[in-house]
């Protein structure tokens, strides 16, 4: 397990090269989650703050209570050890029972997201195999779709939903003994299974192991400001399908013994301030584009609500000095950015409290990880150099490190792949300082060309956002016969935003201007397009391949038409 040493507020070279990993053989995520801390009937796991099911506070004991009857209802219907068990819910108290009771089985855990399509769940319920599906019953028609496709998929267990031809959850767990003894598992087995959206070809499935929670929690505790404190409470708006939301907030928080809200309302900026000071939140991540609505939408949020933040986790996209200015100013908090993935978790980051956070930068490598910015020839790069951010296998004291995935469900040659000898592939640019800080550059398929100059996008969305007409902003390469490519924004409007064509036409002259005075001369964008919404993924980053390939077909058009 993880051995945390205190250190000075700049501590960082001693207890990054002070820690060490102590990983039992045996491991079991329910254990560490919920048993040990169910013998105290008073304490909290999940503060619920939903509509269809008003306020309700669960403790560990009422956790551990329904997990045990979900396991054995689970057993009956055939799942055992490595039987895939997939779980489409929102944001609500259910997940954890699922999770834990899935992990006491020894089955594998595959969370998805509600918000999936019938393509997007049978591609995924086929591939992976699954033999039980949990949702609720808004997600019972995208299963109903699919169902007569996925032959392995034999029970379907329906939350607010009572068909005849469903089990529903609430009858059986009612009608299931209370007490289960978990089998033991060991901390290489499989644990979840998530499958990763990319940003080319068909989704590919994370197999993690019971380890990564172990590997997630330097960075999970750095964070947050050294969690726990007394008083902690965590929420995030992230899904708890995804990585995000699942070994961000979800897990670990549980890990702690602490409390954590779950609210599936729609995410806006009250909402989010209202629930942080209804249930006086301590700790919280927050997606950068979260961050930029509520910057935007109550810029100076003392002035309405009550809050007890002391720690703020970002992470998905580069957060930006705008952001990060503000959080300081209006917040009194230094934003800590995060840089992860599925298959490797909390990798890098800051931590205000322990070290110096640089606005801008991605941090440093979390204690435990080995992470090096790395070229071509898979050798680490001089500082300000441009490379793709990597992991090795072994951390700096040659130990296995827990936190990387087993390998992609099924695809043996993809996992290979991941890997340039020791070191495992994230696919993000970056370039790293004197003092060890990385800085984003963007993904290795965003980067672009436009007149020989190479272009992240990252940096001009910043500086846009700026700008107080602009809410959001994202930008991708328009083809063009002459540069290669022009430099192109898509850019969201604050409300309240003067529009018409004159002063579209001001605006965009305007933030052309506003770019040019800010960055290098080659950065501004030549040609800017307003938009209502930026497309997005369901875990918060903005999906720039959809942007990309829309200009590359107006452009196919135009050359056919000339």
């Amino acid at each position: 397990m993880p051995n945390h040493r205190s250190a000075p507020r700049d501590g960082y070279a001693q207890l990054h090269h002070d820690f060490r990993w102590l990983l039992p053989e045996s491991f079991n995520i329910a254990e560490l989650c919920c048993r040990r801390w169910s013998s105290d009937p008073q304490r909290i796991a999940i503060l619920v703050d939903d509509v269809p099911d008003g306020e309700r506070v669960i403790t560990y004991a009422e956790l551990q209570r329904d997990a045990n009857k979900l396991s054995n209802l689970l057993r009956s219907l055939g799942v055992m050890r490595g039987t895939r068990v997939a779980i489409v819910l929102p944001q609500r108290a259910e997940v954890a029972v699922a999770h834990i009771a899935c992990q006491q089985l020894g089955a594998i855990a595959m969370p998805m997201s509600v918000l999936f399509g019938p393509d997007a769940l049978e591609y995924r319920l086929q591939d992976s195999g699954a033999a039980v599906l949990i949702a609720t019953g808004a997600a019972i028609a995208g299963v109903d779709a699919v169902r007569v496709r996925c032959p392995e998929l034999r029970h379907v267990v329906a939350i607010d939903s009572h068909r005849d031809d469903l089990i529903d959850w609430h009858a059986a767990l009612a009608a299931a003994a209370d007490e289960f003894t978990p089998e033991a598992t060991r901390a290489t087995d499989p644990a979840i299974l998530i499958y990763t959206s990319g940003t080319t070809g068909s989704p590919k499935g994370a197999l993690i192991p019971q380890s990564a929670l172990l590997g997630n929690l330097p960075g999970f505790v750095a964070s947050q400001n050294w969690f726990p404190a007394e008083g902690d409470v965590f929420w995030s708006p992230a899904d708890w399908a995804w990585t995000g939301g699942l070994m961000d907030a979800l897990l670990p928080t549980l890990y702690f013994g602490r409390p954590i809200v779950a609210s599936s309302a729609r995410f806006s900026a009250e909402h989010a301030f209202g629930l942080m000071e209804k249930y006086r939140v301590t700790n919280t991540f927050l997606f950068p584009t979260a961050l930029k609505m509520m910057m935007k939408t109550v810029p100076e949020p003392k002035k309405h609500y009550r809050l007890a933040l002391r720690a703020i986790m970002s992470a998905g996209e580069a957060v930006g000095d705008a952001v990060f200015d503000w959080t300081q100013r209006a917040l009194g908090v230094t934003v800590n950015e995060m840089f992860g993935q599925t298959e490797a978790n909390y990798l890098v980051g800051n931590c205000a409290q322990r070290w110096p956070a640089r606005p801008g930068s991605m941090g440093r490598p979390y204690p435990g990880h080995r992470v090096a910015v790395i070229g071509d020839d898979g050798e680490p790069v001089a500082a300000g150099e441009v490379g793709e951010v990597a992991l090795h296998r072994r951390d700096i004291h040659g130990h296995p490190d827990p936190v990387i995935f087993s390998g992609y469900w099924n695809r043996p040659e993809a996992t290979r792949d991941k890997f340039r000898g020791d070191w495992l592939l994230t696919g993000d640019l970056a370039t790293v300082d004197d003092d060890g800080y990385l800085w984003y550059r963007g993904r290795a398929d965003d980067m672009f060309k436009a007149a020989g100059y190479r272009i992240g996008p990252s940096e001009i969305e910043n500086c846009l956002v700026k700008h107080p007409a602009i809410a959001n902003a994202a930008v991708v390469p328009k083809p063009d016969a002459e540069r290669g490519n022009l430099v192109k924004a898509f850019v969201v409007l604050t409300e309240g935003t003067p529009r018409g064509e004159q002063e579209d036409r001001r605006l965009i002259d305007e933030l052309q201007q506003h770019v040019r005075g800010l960055l290098a001369p080659y950065e501004y964008p030549k040609e800017i397009e307003f938009i209502d919404a930026l497309p997005m993924t369901t875990t918060g980053k903005v999906q720039r391949r959809v942007l990309k390939m829309l200009e590359a077909e107006r452009a196919g058009l135009a050359a056919a038409a000339a």
